[in-house]
């Protein structure tokens, strides 16, 4: 069966009952009709926070294959409670982009999957456009300032940073020029779209603790400058209020089920490779405060949504793991040694053996961070034993339990060896969490000590357009924030065709954008969109409804 014939077929609890697991009173939370709910802040007691365990699940680098992530978290969790464990999993919420374009949905796969699918996958409860509007709120504050003549600031519209947000691939708004039709319609000026995924207010949003942090976060958005060099931000607008107003429902984490009845919290979605990767500070401490075990999983590879977990998010918000799991398949590792992608199902070991130093290089990244590593195959059909037992003895080698795990086809049940391993690691690991470099390092230490160490490479570039941003960073005094590198999921380099581990490459940083309310700076390397484009075969044309009301096509 199809994800969603598996998806329409299980039995779902009143999402009441999935609250009462975790100890939340069935009439506080905040009903989405019989299966999706808000949790009110005032149940995230952070005094309980640290008595759970944090499970973290990333990946190796992504293939066209898929690696199946979420769907392994999913399982995890749903093993783990199997187990005995109070388990919750915590996801980022899906964006349209992706779901209309070539990766398809985000609630895993199989009998691994958070429900209500089509829900969680379409609009779900109307965070992404509640940030979408916060975030276009600011922008038309912005040009109707520039506008006015009686309450003008100043601002030179040449120096504004702050773009537009929708929640939809579309490359035509990438650049744009707004302010057109005459004078009653703005003063002109070169603008452009993000994607919601990469908007600051979604980062903003998943880095804080409260609503007192969420609006302080959104007055210090950095805008740009008057005529006369003054710094410009929100708060000069009085932009955050309002801005906070919108996000009222937004901040507060989502909880919906897994087909097993596993609760699962899904709250914010910022992609890996051009944002954080991870959900919010406050769902993750959410179900940190109401189980014994949580498990989280950060966006694409170890590179990118890991690495930023362990320097942004566990830093900002005081946590860190207790177990990282990493997911690997014998098809993606045979990409990674060259095979097409139409032969993967053709067992080589020879391309899996030159393949393997992906893997062996995410394991060694982990290590940067004193964390005690699991490595998850996810078992794919087509996979030989001899394939398998080659990944495992490389893993031995390294000394990193390597787990075979069945999610997608026997949900929980295939996961059980893997949740007894992550259990033993969380109860006798030694090592202790420490993130790669130091807040108050320079932008340039900061940035080649992530490029050198995670990503191997041998020399970091700047263009002359990164050089003056650095200076502006300095500037404005935010070279003590940490860095979020926007870089492709598709190589450990920043060249998407460079698979496997390469060596003896140079990262270029062609810009770098400040995000002084999420508290962060982002160096855009290689050719890395913040609005990406849909494929020439988008799954948009795949997905249909009926005259009932049901969704066919959603993957």
């Amino acid at each position: 069966m199809t994800d969603l014939e598996i998806a329409h077929g299980a039995t779902m609890r009143p999402i009441t009952e999935i609250a009462e697991i975790l100890g939340l009173p069935k009439d506080d939370i905040i009903q989405y009709g019989k299966y999706k709910a808000k949790i009110p802040l005032k149940y995230l007691d952070r005094q309980k926070v640290n008595n759970a365990k944090l499970i973290l699940v990333s990946a190796i680098s992504p293939t066209p294959a898929g690696e199946g992530k979420t769907t392994v978290s999913i399982g995890l969790a749903q093993a783990m409670n199997r187990l005995g464990k109070k388990t919750t999993v915590v996801l980022r919420e899906p964006s349209l982009g992706p779901v209309f374009g070539v990766k398809g949905g985000a609630t895993g796969g199989g009998y691994s999957q958070v429900l209500p699918m089509e829900d969680i996958n379409l609009h779900f409860t109307g965070d992404f456009a509640a940030i979408e509007k916060a975030h276009n709120l600011l922008s038309a504050l912005i040009d109707n300032n520039i506008q006015s003549k009686s309450r003008s600031l100043g601002i030179d519209p040449r120096t504004v940073s702050w773009r537009r947000v929708m929640d939809m691939n579309d490359r035509s708004l990438r650049t744009i020029i707004v302010g057109l039709g005459g004078t009653a319609s703005g003063i002109p000026r070169e603008t452009g779209f993000d994607i919601t995924a990469a908007s600051e207010v979604m980062a903003i949003l998943c880095l804080a603790e409260d609503f007192m942090d969420l609006k302080r976060r959104l007055g210090n958005i950095f805008i740009g400058y008057t005529y006369d060099r003054k710094p410009i931000y929100a708060r000069d607008l009085h932009a955050e209020g309002a801005m906070a107003a919108l996000l009222k429902d937004a901040i507060m984490p989502n909880l919906v089920q897994t087909l097993e009845g596993t609760p699962a919290i899904i709250h914010g979605g910022p992609f890996a490779n051009i944002a954080q990767g991870t959900n919010s500070v406050i769902a993750t401490k959410m179900a940190m405060c109401h189980s014994d075990f949580v498990v989280t999983e950060a966006g694409f590879g170890f590179d990118l949504g890991a690495e930023k977990f362990m320097d942004i998010k566990c830093k900002s918000a005081g946590i860190h793991p207790h177990a990282v799991v990493l997911v690997a398949t014998v098809r993606a590792l045979k990409y990674h040694g060259g095979q097409s992608l139409k032969e993967l199902s053709t067992p080589s070991v020879e391309n899996l053996a030159k393949g393997i130093g992906n893997l062996q290089k995410h394991l060694e990244n982990m290590a940067l961070f004193g964390i005690c590593p699991v490595v998850a195959i996810n078992r794919f059909a087509s996979d030989t034993e001899e394939e398998l037992k080659y990944i495992e003895n490389a893993c031995n080698e390294l000394g990193v339990p390597c787990i075979l795990a069945d999610v997608w086809g026997a949900g929980g049940k295939g996961a059980e060896a893997l949740g007894e391993r992550v259990i033993k690691v969380t109860e006798q690991c030694t090592t202790s969490f420490t993130p790669l470099y130091d807040w108050a390092w320079t932008p340039e230490k900061k940035i080649e000590t992530i490029a050198s160490k995670v990503y191997g490479a041998k020399a970091v570039d700047y263009t002359a357009q990164a050089k003056a941003a650095l200076k502006t960073v300095y500037d404005l005094g935010l070279d003590k924030l940490p860095v979020c590198i926007a870089k492709t999921q598709k190589s450990l380099s920043d060249n998407p065709d460079l698979l496997g581990r390469p060596k003896d490459f140079v990262v270029t940083v062609r810009d770098i954008e400040i995000a002084a309310g999420a508290e962060f700076i982002i160096p855009i390397t290689g050719q890395i969109m913040r609005m990406p484009g849909l494929p020439p075969t988008p799954s948009a044309e795949k997905i249909d409804i009926d005259n009932d009301g049901n969704i066919t096509g959603l993957f």
